[in-house]
């Protein structure tokens, strides 16, 4: 795609017809505090990666905003109001370090009364989403189902659900629900028969449900295209039809590779024409496979993948989720993860992603952070984002870049600043009224919470979280690894040590974070941007390139190969942007927070080590 200097704007003239909702657009927003010229340009799915308009490869992080979504107690919104929305897009930028979320929507709230779309919630839904647009976060909202529908469960239920409208329940007279002997909350997904019941009717259409559900998405995507700004709007990158497909159960000779093949996927493409017919034809659909198609636990595996869809081109995103259930069971997996832990496991994650000729995204993953098994969360999401950045173990790293693979986008789940205090009537019961953790299914996996003050604070090491990434690429990234230095309890995790053939480079990073980025150049000026975390204050930085060597990078302009400039939004996160002016040719750049003003040999000869390393190995 060509590079231009203009700030691109994506203007979409789109006629609704009957399903268009009411209202006047929103006045064009304006641009954004602290962006520079190669800003605020829509993504698309090219070669199987997402990219700008500036062509560059761009990597999605963040988290799920939020579980709140799955409760009553604020009418199935992320936030209590916009004012909430604004601080928690705020911290989850300059706290977090994140670029984008997955954003969470109810169809129950949406659709309460069949047929008809409550404009009141859209609204605060919309007005919601802006907060994290006008900080320069990038969304992907998901129409989000648990169980199928908190309307499943009686009073008195030991779980709930969340999803479907009441009204979609009262057609199916299903059984009294029940579990039975089930320890954790995800068991009613196959052992529940009102659970079940209802998944399998959704997926036959039976009662008109799914055209229900495609009707209200539909609408839903219309009214947002029209109450955003053409600026906001570009910053909407997709949306996830459904979270976590399942079949609830098999008719007699199907698998769940044919139930993904004669039910799922149809649903999907029916869901991408709705997407062309609401405005939003520039805009890939992240879609899910079967939940079970890459579970961790053999007995729990089915075959699937969305393996019979054929190449999923650009118009669409590979999209699936990712918890250790080994971990989380307590008795599957002893002691804590570690280096390389889920290499393969994500490993495999591309490789489909390859081979549907799209590009990838986890949009689910996380560890609890309270109860029996929460004391392996510092090692299992330090190894979740690991094997985000690359598919190596850090043991061979270095040994072994060029096999790192494309650096993968991800939302960790979640990021609810009401956590540990919630008031919610669990199945409307006044006597089951939930505060702890995330108020739903006693789940606890928030990054954050608020202090008594009101702040937002994180509950999760910020070395972990706030991470160096290649936000945007000006080329094609070969290889990144980054050593966030996280610590479980007291001990610092080194997954990653810089090797003893490489000295200066060891001693100039030291006991320090530091993140490695190979790639080779494209034929556009944009930069490339590496996020830099709270813990790499710009005078304390240390970046070792072949564009260049400094401590302290200087303030962005086009002449400054290497430089460092505040993130859009106007947040104070920061970032690092790499300037080269040729095409196809290896660049390398290692930033790092562990020297203090190390002296200019000492910065050639690091600079010395990675040009040789760099060469030895692409």
């Amino acid at each position: 795609m060509p590079n231009i200097r203009t700030r691109l704007l994506l203007v979409l003239v789109v006629l609704f017809g009957s399903l268009t909702v009411a209202g006047a657009p929103s006045a064009t927003a304006a641009t954004l505090p602290d962006s520079l010229w190669f800003d605020e340009s829509p993504l698309t799915v090219q070669n199987g990666r997402f990219v700008d308009g500036n062509g560059r490869e761009v990597v999605l992080r963040g988290y799920n905003v939020s579980g709140e979504t799955k409760l009553e107690e604020n009418g199935g919104l992320p936030f209590a109001s916009v004012a909430d929305a604004k601080k928690s897009a705020t911290a989850l930028r300059a706290l977090g370090g994140g670029n984008s979320v997955r954003f969470l929507l109810s169809w129950a709230h949406a659709e309460p009364t069949r047929g008809r779309v409550d404009t009141t919630y859209l609204a605060a839904v919309t007005d919601q989403m802006r907060a994290f647009l006008d900080a320069g976060i990038r969304v992907y909202p998901d129409f989000h189902q648990d169980l199928y529908s908190r309307h499943l469960f009686n009073t008195g239920s030991w779980y709930t659900g969340d999803g479907a409208p009441k009204w979609a329940v009262a057609l199916g007279s299903y059984p009294t629900e029940s579990c039975g002997i089930c320890l954790f909350w995800g068991q009613n997904i196959t052992q529940n028969q009102a659970v079940t019941k209802a998944q399998y009717d959704f997926w036959h259409n039976n009662y008109g449900l799914q055209d229900a559900f495609l009707d209200t998405a539909q609408k839903t995507m219309a009214y947002v295209e029209q109450h955003l700004s053409d600026a906001e709007f570009t910053g909407v990158v997709g949306f996830d039809p459904y979270n976590e497909p399942y079949a609830g159960s098999y008719d007699s000779g199907q698998t769940s590779r044919s139930w993904e093949q004669n039910l799922l996927w149809p649903f999907l493409q029916k869901f991408r024409a709705r997407m062309d017919a609401a405005g939003w034809q520039d805009k890939p659909a992240f879609v899910e496979p079967n939940l079970f198609w890459n579970a961790n636990i053999d007995s729990q595996k089915q075959e699937g993948g969305l393996l019979d869809a054929g190449t999923l081109g650009p118009r669409y995103v590979f999209n699936t989720h990712f918890y250790d259930q080994k971990a989380i069971s307590g008795v599957l997996m002893w002691g804590n993860a570690s280096d390389g832990q889920y290499s393969t496991d994500f490993g495999t994650i591309r490789d489909r992603a390859s081979a549907a000729g799209t590009a990838a995204v986890v949009s689910e993953f996380g560890h609890p952070l309270s109860g029996t098994v929460s004391g392996k969360a510092p090692t299992v999401d330090k190894a979740m984002y690991q094997a985000l950045d690359s598919r190596l173990p850090g043991s061979s790293w270095w040994s072994n870049p060029a096999g790192s693979g494309p650096v993968l986008s991800g939302n960790q789940w979640q990021w609810d600043i009401y956590n540990g205090r919630h008031h919610e009537l669990m199945n409307d019961n006044p006597d089951k009224v939930q505060t702890s953790g995330d108020a739903w299914n006693d789940e606890d996996l928030s990054a954050v919470k608020l202090d008594d003050s009101g702040a937002v604070t994180l509950r999760q090491d910020a070395r972990l979280l706030d991470r160096v990434y290649p936000s945007a690429t000006a080329g094609t990234t070969l290889a990144f690894t980054y050593e966030d230095r996280s610590r479980d309890g007291s001990t610092t995790l080194t997954w990653n040590p810089v090797p003893s053939s490489l000295p200066n480079v060891s001693q100039l990073v030291g006991s320090g974070q530091y993140g490695l980025l190979v790639w080779k150049s494209g034929s556009g000026s944009a930069p490339t941007e590496l996020h830099l975390p709270a813990s790499f204050p710009r005078s304390a930085t240390t970046v070792v390139s072949d564009l260049g060597t400094v401590y302290g990078p200087p303030a962005y302009s086009t002449s400054t190969p290497v430089a460092a400039a505040p993130e859009p939004g106007g947040t104070g996160s920061r970032r690092l942007l790499l300037t080269d002016s040729d095409s196809g040719v290896l660049h390398y750049a290692l930033v790092t927070n562990g020297a203090t003003a190390p002296s200019a040999s000492l910065l050639g000869a690091a600079k010395s080590e990675l040009a040789a390393w760099a060469a030895a190995h692409f």
